[in-house]
């Protein structure tokens, strides 16, 4: 028998292994089932035909997680860390061969066949020898089909990972244009002609980091598009305020378009961003920031998305151009969600300046919308062959990656269509010539698109903003506050707000005054806020009282507004003025909020206020956290997007820990006369995970559990289960008290729900048997190692210019704080915090019950339970 300490030792490793397992989204392969999804296991749209082409060796090809073309056709598939790039010869979806390209370069997240090279982000060595992720250029400078010549062009920044430097686009322009994620720093040596500059958080009140650290102290532009030149030089910032986008393509008219992530910690919250397919213009801001500091889509500084899509993992895109489909699918954006297998045609819509569209699964499993028994389908990348075919990819962590192919066998014609948009094409054009004075001074600029700042257009207004914001302001700055046409001044104001110095403040805020809000229709009276927010965070808040006083008035009377976007921002600014009436009217607008999304957006902006109070209002505010919140709804959007997923809704990862770190903020605030008074609702509160059974039993050692010993058993798993034993098993080991299953749980480690959407039991028994073998890099400990040889290791939960702080066991709350001064070397850990013994003290048939309830998503109706 074990005692209480090992007991507890037991419980809290049992907990990092279900976090580990959550963290790896891979492919189904192993001994007792398909090497993946099968083509009978999938469907297409009517009229289309999947077909399996070829399963990929792991001990000769890995795990496919980048494709490209090249000039003969062949597909050339990179693999991960430590693996070859393989090169495919197909003839009508047949392999004729396929071969392991000699390239000193790994975990390839990013390929473009261009110039008579191959272009490779990816690991490789510096012009110094040093290990780095970079850009490459290969050539076959002797004709023999092999690349004898590997240049290195450039590194990018903390560029490896899974939030690093990802796909290359070759642009109508000739330069390269490079995706990299949120973690990835920006070059040096960006050119100031960069279309894309001056960003900043730009939120009045304190942004909250993620209830689990992930991002905690990342700042703004997040992650970002550059473009080079084909030597990888000169580059320059194109784009940004995305969060983890994987791939970018542009269409047959030289638009840019990617397919961004979405943070499934955020689920539940008014600051979640859907997946979404975004389009990529000269300058663009996204929005995405850390945090609850992400920007709503109606931000006159940013732009929104084409199409928003919900929740799910993006990874590789392409347009259909050559593909031998019907006109409607030639022209369509093809976007792959990793999470819940679904090939997405989007359907894109000339509108004005930019697009806007529709979306359908093109592939997915059958079983999508099934309750149980969901066919894993990790999609990485998807590129058009020159037989018309679509050849999609799937793989990923080192697991085992298969290529598909889906062929056009209905009766539609599928002659080559006219793949360019007549509509929107004169808007289009005058964006362009707008986006021509981005990155330079001209005297001819303000001149000429000052007009634009007025248009009806949203795309046009921003190109045009950005086109006077980098000229001289003395050149516009009269002419801006002296402006009386509403959209050219709110427009023109805001460029202001942006780059004007601090004393021009009270100019500016004058020149609103003749644009009274309410006078304004409502996306005007969002535009004038949005000045005003931005004005107040970079002119700064210290108003004379005479303007301050006539600001709190005017936006007073409209506060509380008859729209959600309105009371967001008028709550916003007038909290952060100091209204005295602003905590009266937002904890009224929480009280009657039916959603927990809008709830949650008065809770946040209320935590760090400390003025404004009565005892009364105190006492409603933190009895919010006491009340069961299972009445709140969500809007019919949210949910949507869980349903076309084929999962239920549920709140994610960090949810739990935002609401009781936002509780800490607002206690924060509080004096010891009013924690007193306070004393009892604050007991009542009782913070997640709320369930956590004690262990059924004290369980003894039962073996050294090795792979060889249960793989040959998985088979086991498909049938005659125990529901009861593998959920007790689940409970008795706590795991509720780090994770999400449904809607219950804690927040330490990801939600479970969806698992059998994502794991194969192979994968999964790994997992635990050799835990430190393939780490998620979102779970990935820290090591940090002081300049007095200390040596700390945990998560990190937050970071800015001074401190890191890490969290050394997420089931304690015990924290270190380390200053960055202090900090001699930082590296990922490659030691899972899961020990390796884990399952040694439960029997082969607990093992095999466990692996069936957690595949069945607590689903007692499961297949693995049928007799």
């Amino acid at each position: 028998m074990i005692g209480r300490t090992s007991l507890i030792h037991l419980k809290r490793t049992f907990s990092a292994l279900l976090l580990l397992i959550a963290s790896m989204p891979i492919l189904a392969s192993s001994a007792e089932a398909p090497a993946g999804a099968t083509a009978e296991s999938l469907e297409a749209l009517p009229g289309f035909k999947i077909e399996h082409v070829l399963k990929a060796d792991p001990k000769i090809n890995g795990s496919w997680i980048n494709m490209a073309k090249d000039e003969k056709g062949r597909l050339i598939l990179g693999g991960q860390n430590g693996q070859p790039v393989t090169r495919i010869t197909l003839k009508d979806g047949q392999v004729l061969s396929q071969e392991n390209l000699k390239l000193p370069i790994s975990e390839t997240m990013g390929l473009l066949y261009a110039f008579d090279c191959l272009y490779v982000n990816g690991f490789g060595k510096n012009n110094e020898g040093k290990g780095v992720f970079g850009l490459f250029r290969c050539k076959d400078t002797k004709g023999t089909g092999n690349f004898d010549s590997i240049e290195f062009l450039r590194e990018w920044k903390n560029g490896r990972g899974e939030h690093g430097a990802h796909a290359i686009a070759l642009g109508p322009d000739k330069k390269l244009y490079v995706v990299c994620g949120n973690f990835t720093g920006l070059p040096d040596d960006l050119l100031p002609s960069s279309p894309h500059r001056n960003y900043a958080d730009d939120l009045l009140l304190p942004r909250a980091e993620d209830g689990n650290g992930f991002g905690a102290g990342k700042k703004p532009p997040g992650g970002w598009i550059a473009r080079v030149d084909p030597d990888g030089k000169n580059p320059e910032l194109f784009a940004s305020g995305q969060r983890n986008t994987y791939d970018i393509a542009f269409n047959a008219d030289g638009e840019l378009f990617g397919f961004d992530s979405d943070m499934e910690y955020d689920w539940g919250s008014p600051w979640y961003r859907p997946i979404r397919v975004f389009h990529a213009v000269s300058g663009a801001e996204q929005g995405f920031r850390e945090g609850t500091g992400k920007w709503p889509e109606y931000f006159a500084d940013s732009l929104p998305a084409a199409v928003n899509v919900g929740i799910g993992c993006p990874t590789g895109v392409c347009f259909g151009t050559g593909a031998k489909f019907p006109a409607k699918y030639q022209k369509a954006f093809y976007a792959l969600d990793w999470t819940y297998g679904r090939l997405i045609a989007v359907h894109l819509q000339p509108n004005g300046a930019s697009y806007t569209g529709t979306w359908e699964n093109f592939v997915a499993p059958k079983s999508l919308h099934a309750a149980v028994g969901k066919t894993p389908l990790t999609l990485t990348d998807v590129v058009v062959g020159d037989d018309g075919a679509l050849y999609f990819t799937t793989g990923g962590r080192n697991t085992q990656s298969n290529l598909y192919r889906v062929t056009y066998t209905g009766n539609e014609p599928t002659a080559l269509a006219d793949m360019h948009d007549k509509d929107g094409a004169d808007a289009r054009e005058r964006r362009h010539s707008l986006e021509a004075f981005h990155g330079k001074v001209d005297p001819t600029a303000v001149d000429t698109v000052w007009i634009h700042l007025g248009s009806s257009d949203r795309w046009i207004r921003y190109a045009a903003r950005l086109a006077i914001e980098q000229q001289p302001v003395e050149q516009w700055k009269a002419r801006a506050l002296a402006e009386t046409h509403p959209y050219i001044a709110l427009t023109a104001l805001l460029a202001l707000a942006r780059v004007g110095k601090p004393e021009t403040q009270a100019e500016l805020l004058q020149a609103l005054y003749r644009f009274p809000l309410a006078a304004m229709n409502e996306p005007q009276q969002l535009d004038k806020l949005r000045v005003l927010e931005v004005s107040l965070c970079r002119q700064g808040k210290q108003l004379s009282a005479e303007a301050s006083k006539q600001l709190v008035d005017e936006l007073s009377l409209l506060y509380p507004a008859h729209s959600e976007f309105l009371n967001r921002e008028l709550c916003e600014v007038l909290l952060a003025l100091g209204a005295p009436d602003a905590v009266s009217k937002t904890m009224a607008l929480l009280s009657a909020a039916p959603t927990q999304e809008e709830q949650v957006g008065y809770v946040l902006r209320l935590r760090t206020i400390k003025t404004g109070w009565t005892p009364e209002l105190r006492q409603q505010y933190f009895t919010w956290w006491t009340k069961d919140r299972a009445a709140a709804t969500h809007p019919k959007f949210v949910t949507q997007w869980f349903e076309d997923a084929g999962r239920p809704y549920g709140d994610g990862a960090s949810f739990p820990k935002f609401l009781t770190n936002f509780r800490n903020d607002a206690i924060a605030t509080l004096d010891a006369d009013e924690q007193k008074s306070l004393a009892g609702v604050l007991a009542a509160y009782t913070p997640v995970p709320q369930k956590a059974k004690k262990p059924a039993k004290v369980r003894s050692l039962v073996k050294d559990w090795q792979m060889t010993d249960l793989q040959p058993l998985l088979d086991q798993v498909g049938k005659g289960r125990n529901f009861e034993r593998g959920k007790e098993v689940f409970e008795s080991a706590q795991c509720l008290a780090c994770h999400r299953f449904g809607n219950e749980g804690g927040a330490a480690g990801p939600d479970l729900t969806a698992v059998s959407s994502r794991f194969a039991r192979r994968d999964i028994l790994e997992s635990i048997l050799e835990p430190s073998k393939v780490i998620s890099e979102q779970f990935m400990n820290t090591t940090i190692r002081t300049v007095n040889s200390r040596i700390v290791e945990g998560r990190v939960v937050e970071e800015n210019d001074e401190k890191v702080v890490l969290q050394p066991n997420q089931l304690l709350p015990e924290k270190v704080e380390i200053k960055k001064t202090e900090i001699k070397s930082r590296a990922f850990s490659k030691v899972s915090p899961m020990p390796q013994e884990l399952v040694n003290n439960f029997s082969k048939e607990e093992i095999l019950d466990l692996l069936a309830y957690i595949e069945s998503a607590g689903h007692k109706e499961h297949p693995d339970f049928a007799k």
